[in-house]
């Protein structure tokens, strides 16, 4: 055991002088099983040479033979202990520089080297493909260090260079205390390692490259490449996001504005197309000055932007403040820049659209202010809203029509509201309108003016005509087993006139709800009433064959005012609501007006003043004799039963006060007529 100790602290005293502590620390603590076996061998033939020497001293000649192959055990045993465990950390260093990044392989290498082999210093030059090379250097401390030092170099630096195939990647430099203690195996361990570590560096120079190429690739597929801007690709994306509807999320609005350049194919035809180009980067400069944090502007192609706006502010509507939006950037596109030497200054068309979140995908909003910007091209204006009136595409009427056959089919959504038309001297209900309303399950209350149009444009105009008569008529059979006569006006769009069913249908169903006939007004507009269709004319002489009252609605708004009362037999005339707001402010609207009422008393109609809003307006229209006034200055549309009430209170009230009535035809009722 003593001699075990002493030559252990011996070997590695001798190993600290000429390799440094580290190869001595790992001499003495290294191959412990082989260490073993050699000290139970020393021991057990110790032993065995005292045991023979005390037994017979000539028996210590075989001594020599089985000293020489108890160390040739060793020696094999210790060989194969230190080959083994030398591959298993060559190979653990290796796998350790598989990173996809250089600066973790030459972290790696430099860790492993030191590991491995024990060097004073350890340096790893690393080729870059158009770029100066960069070297990376670790002492014995283990830190890694990059720097443009000269490379190490001396007599103790062994120097291998890295390379895959042709192309050189790098170099590997490790300097040694002593290069006389590298033997055979610890060289071609050095160059085996070396090898690795420059697969490690191609391969990670190949992914770098391989991820740089992958991130232009993804900027490029989402950006504009001339501008910067992102593209209609990621607008989409992003639009789609921000219209997507969360749980619990409070209502908002998304808005799109789109700008097409005014006369840009002048600027590529008189200064060039760089020039052109030069301008489309200005004003992609010049909009994202003016473009908010949450806000995204893009450039769709051409001389067309595209700005999207998810969240305007909640004391605004969606539609207002895009459109302020425009206003602000028109303003900034006007201001001059200097293209080729030339001050230009730009105009855009700008498209408007806007829906709450949820409402469509971002597609259809794109569509939308499209239809807007080719709208404002097409009037000279600079912004134009959206406006589902003008749009003949529109996917949103698809999808109305299919829920309204819904609706028709539910009984339960389309709500019938009425507005009392009043006699202007006393008070009297004289009629009321009937006026639709969708309660739609997923909407909420939509007016006339949101689906109406849409239904006049399809083949649900007959199925929708016929169920607002039905409704309608219903409420005046209720109303007249109730005592309430009052005449009630169905709006007739243009198309139900051209159905020569229509005089059938209506007969039908004034037979069914036992109604009698001039108690129902069809409401006609008066362009339609102007139309040169025979079989408009045949429609409507079986209605008037009926005995239905014919009410020319919006009078004043048509080509001839005059030529149709000639044609047609009317009852009652309604002048359009906006005469009757402008007559404090526009003489020629009160002209209007007042010529409307004096043609009606000439003809022995009665004439309507719509949407009367104030007490100044009421009485304008009683100075002029203007009959009756339907507006909410009196009353809003309201519920079927709401109404009755208001009705019958009117009348006593008018009873009351001894008023005449002014029964529908506009002569004066005869006692018990009333």
């Amino acid at each position: 055991m003593t001699y075990w100790l002493i030559s252990s602290l011996l070997a590695g005293a001798a190993i600290w002088l000429t390799a440094g502590r580290a190869r001595a620390r790992a001499a003495v603590f290294s191959n412990p099983s082989a260490k073993l076996v050699m000290l139970a061998g020393n021991i057990t033939l110790g032993l065995v040479a005292v045991g023979l020497g005390l037994a017979d001293f000539r028996y210590l000649a075989a001594a020599p033979p089985l000293i020489w192959l108890l160390h040739e055990v060793y020696t094999a045993r210790m060989r194969a202990g230190d080959e083994r465990r030398a591959w298993q950390e060559l190979a653990g260093a290796v796998h350790a520089m598989s990173r996809l990044d250089v600066s973790g392989v030459v972290s790696a290498a430099a860790a492993g080297a030191h590991r491995l082999f024990a060097p004073e210093a350890v340096e790893v030059a690393v080729c870059r493909s158009g770029a100066p090379t960069r070297r990376y250097r670790s002492d014995t401390a283990g830190e890694v260090r990059a720097g443009a030092e000269p490379p190490i170099d001396g007599a103790g630096v062994l120097v291998h260079e890295l390379s895959v195939g042709e192309e050189k990647v790098g170099e590997l430099r490790v300097r040694f205390h002593d290069p006389s203690t590298v033997g055979v195996r610890e060289r071609l361990a050095l160059s085996a390692f070396a090898d690795a570590l420059g697969a490690a560096l191609h391969n990670a120079a190949s992914h770098a490259r391989l991820r740089e190429m992958a991130d232009r690739k993804a900027y490029e597929a989402e950006h504009d490449l001339l501008t910067g801007l992102v593209n209609r690709i990621k607008l989409l994306e992003y639009g789609d996001e921000q219209l997507r509807v969360e749980p619990n999320e409070d209502p908002r609005e998304v808005a799109l504005l789109l700008l097409d350049l005014d006369h840009f194919k002048d600027v590529n035809d008189t200064l060039g197309h760089a020039a052109g180009d030069q301008l489309l980067r200005a004003i992609a400069t010049t909009l994202s000055s003016r473009t908010e944090p949450d806000e995204m502007l893009a450039r769709l192609g051409g001389d067309e932007f595209a700005l999207l706006i998810p969240s305007p502010p909640v004391w605004r509507q969606g539609s207002e403040y895009a459109a302020e939006r425009a206003r602000q950037l028109a303003a900034a596109l006007a201001a001059p820049v200097e293209i080729a030497g030339v001050a230009l200054s730009v105009e855009a068309a700008i498209g408007v659209a806007a829906v709450p979140a949820g409402g469509c995908v971002m597609a259809e909003l794109l569509r939308r202010a499209d239809v807007a910007m080719y709208q404002a091209k097409r009037t000279g204006r600079a912004i134009c809203r959206y406006d589902p009136a003008r749009d003949a595409a529109s996917t949103d009427r698809l999808a109305l029509l299919a829920e309204l056959r819904a609706a028709l089919a539910a009984d339960d959504q389309l709500i019938l509201h009425v507005q009392p038309a009043i006699d202007l001297a006393s008070g009297e209900p004289t009629g009321a309108e009937a006026l639709i309303r969708w309660q739609h399950p997923r909407r909420g209350l939509l007016g006339p003016g949101e689906f109406v149009g849409v239904v006049e444009q399809s083949e649900l105009v007959g199925p929708f005509t016929r169920y607002v008569l039905d409704v309608a008529l219903g409420v005046m059979s209720r109303w007249g087993a109730e005592g309430l006569d009052i005449p009630v006006a169905v709006n007739m769009s243009a198309r139900s006139l051209l159905d020569r069913n229509l005089p059938a249908d209506v007969a039908e169903l004034l037979g069914r709800h036992h109604v009698p006939p001039e108690r129902l007004v069809l409401e006609i507009t008066e362009t339609v009433m102007m139309t040169e269709l025979d079989i408009i004319d045949d429609v409507l002489a079986g209605l008037r064959a009926l005995g239905v009252r014919l009410s020319v609605d919006d009078f004043g708004t048509g080509y001839s005012s005059l030529t149709f009362l000639a044609r047609f037999e009317v009852d009652e005339v309604k002048v359009d609501q906006e005469f009757v707001a402008r007559m404090g402010e526009a003489p020629e609207a009160e002209a209007i007006v007042r010529s409307t009422v004096e043609l009606g008393r000439a003809l022995g109609l009665r004439v309507v003043a719509e949407g009367v809003e104030t007490a100044e307006q009421k009485a304008a229209l009683s100075a002029m004799g203007c009959e009756a006034g339907q507006g909410y200055h009196f009353f809003p549309p309201m519920p079927a039963d709401k109404t009755a009430k208001v009705l019958w209170t009117l009348r006593q009230a008018a009873s009351a006060r001894g008023a005449q009535v002014i029964p529908l035809s506009g002569r004066a009722a005869q006692p018990g007529q009333e």
